[in-house]
């Protein structure tokens, strides 16, 4: 059966519980087939009637599962643009910190420290912003985080000294991860589980390919100006997503276990903009301590803590191994943050490589991206059809981990490749390819991880999501101040090697997942939030 069927409801519904997986026969997961029901079933179903849908739609026009499809994809587009912008921003220091040096007069490890930051709040941000999603509604915190992330970048491209900027990137990196953190979330509440692996594969390219595109802009950009211009574009950006959620923004916060006419009326779209609905009606229903400890309560599941740390272990070199290059060819660059943030420095040198030349060496990863998301139109939902057929037409959320086999080989041969040519001063299109194959099984494993982790909790798309985003950066940065010196004194074969040997070593997180994590979930406990 295809899992891309069109999601509009067509049959009257019954459901005993519209948020977690189905438990019946005491083998949890969803019974999507609508086959395996024999026909006898009044679950609301696709229009051609072979994917049960999954929660249960209500019978009201306000339930975001009911919205039409138009509505719900403009909504995923602002989401996955306002989700480009951290990690876009975060990657201009890497390129603009030569010239940045120039002007203050310090040195780059000086101007580095304000990249440092802004990356690990990258991370810590998300998981107050999803608790701040739990108490005060999801378009309220959108909102603010952005408006809040539009000033912030301004005072990036105006401030005459570090101090000044420095503190305007903690300040935009904190704010602006609100939908890469959170985003998770707005996919959870408004579209299908049949749905969630295709669009998280959207809402992951944006979040994969930012920290590539910006590099390759800005380098363009401070070959013809200066640097304050990069950061000017990024206002822009900035700025028009948050006209984007002014616009197109949804609250998609709806409590299925509320009847239809009891339900909190939605009056004013300016309010819940701001939140004013929100918090006169109690939307959520959470106390703001409950709300807090969501993030806290989330990472004490065993699969929710296993998948983050294979996510740090697989991802923390596209954050950390920045380094590796930079310091074994001018060993000078104390911990940039990410490959991409050393090919102003390392590029240079290796292949006389200047702004422009730079600039172009990034469509590799761009491409890679885009090659991902691609493959994953089509690869997770095949990948979980054939599950479902083979398991009497249920989705186990471990289904959605078998695409990690395929990205495993990529990730690990890629690494090995790239430290090979950067040790040895191979053609810089060998470079290219080690990157390129990298970044596409990072794009697959991404979307495997997230999907598999918001099947075993959907409770908590927001706190999984969330965490998976701290594991992406923060992981980065603490490697970072271990690389350094190990690269060093070993070279870029040996180190980007092991990081090899460490992604393949991860895989067996995967496979003990496969096997013990419906185990782990049963004894485990479902979280039993107040609100979903």
């Amino acid at each position: 059966m295809s899992m891309s069927s069109d999601p509009e409801k067509t049959t009257a519904y019954t459901t005993s519980d519209p948020i977690t997986p189905d438990s019946s026969s005491g083998d949890e997961g969803y019974v999507l087939d609508a086959h395996e029901l024999g026909g006898n079933s009044t679950l609301k179903t696709t229009p051609n009637g072979s994917i049960i849908l999954r929660p249960q739609p209500s019978d009201s026009p306000d339930d975001p599962l009911n919205w039409s499809q138009w509505k719900k994809h403009v909504l995923l587009l602002v989401i996955s643009a306002t989700a480009f912008l951290p990690d876009y921003g975060g990657a201009l220091g890497a390129v603009t910190l030569i010239p940045q040096a120039l002007d203050w007069n310090m040195t780059q490890e000086g101007v580095l420290q304000a990249l440092v930051g802004n990356v690990f709040v990258i991370g810590a941000g998300g998981l107050f912003s999803v608790a701040f999603m739990a108490y005060f509604g999801r378009l309220p915190v959108l909102f603010w985080f952005t408006f809040c992330a539009l000033w912030s970048a301004a005072f990036c491209a105006g401030a005459v000294n570090f101090t000044q900027y420095e503190a305007a990137r903690v300040l935009s990196g904190f704010f602006s991860t609100v939908a890469q953190g959170g985003g998770l979330v707005f996919i959870n509440d408004i579209f299908f589980v049949h749905e969630h692996a295709r669009k998280i594969n959207v809402w992951s390219f944006f979040i994969v390919l930012s920290p590539y595109l910006g590099p390759l802009l800005t380098g363009f950009i401070i070959a013809a100006s200066t640097w304050q211009w990069a950061f000017a574009l990024y206002v822009l950006m900035t700025g028009l997503c948050l006209i984007a959620i002014v616009c197109f923004g949804q609250e998609t916060y709806y409590d299925r276990r509320i009847p239809p006419e009891s339900q909190p009326l939605r009056k004013s779209h300016l309010q819940r903009l701001l939140g004013i609905e929100q918090y006169r009606t109690r939307l959520t229903g959470n106390t703001f301590s409950q709300a807090m400890m969501r993030p806290i309560r989330a990472i004490c599941k065993p699969v929710v803590f296993i998948s983050t740390i294979y996510y740090t272990l697989i991802f923390a070199w596209v954050v950390g191994n920045t380094s590796i290059p930079g310091f074994y060819w001018k060993q000078r660059l104390t911990g940039a943050i990410g490959i991409n943030t050393t090919l102003s420095i390392f590029l240079q040198p290796l292949y006389g490589f200047g702004p422009r030349q730079i600039g172009f060496f990034y469509f590799a990863p761009i491409v890679a991206t885009i090659l991902g998301e691609a493959s994953g139109h089509w690869l997770h939902d095949s990948i979980a059809a054939r599950c479902m057929r083979r398991n009497s037409g249920r989705l186990e959320a471990e289904a959605r981990l078998w695409v990690i086999y395929i990205a495993t080989p990529f990730m690990v041969a890629g690494l090995v490749l790239l430290g090979f040519a950067l040790q040895h001063g191979y053609a810089y299109m060998v470079a290219a390819l080690g990157w390129g194959l990298y970044v596409f099984g990072i794009m697959i494993a991404t979307v495997g991880v997230n999907a598999y982790v918001l099947d075993a909790y959907p409770e908590t798309a927001g706190e999984v999501s969330a965490w998976l985003n701290f594991a992406r950066t923060t992981g980065g940065v603490f490697v970072t101040e271990w690389q350094v010196p190990w690269a060093t004194a070993v070279g870029p074969a040996v180190a980007l090697g092991t990081q090899g040997a460490i992604t393949a070593g991860a895989f067996v997180l995967v496979v003990l997942l496969q096997l013990y994590g419906k185990r782990l979930r049963h004894s485990g406990g479902r979280l039993n939030f107040r609100t979903n």
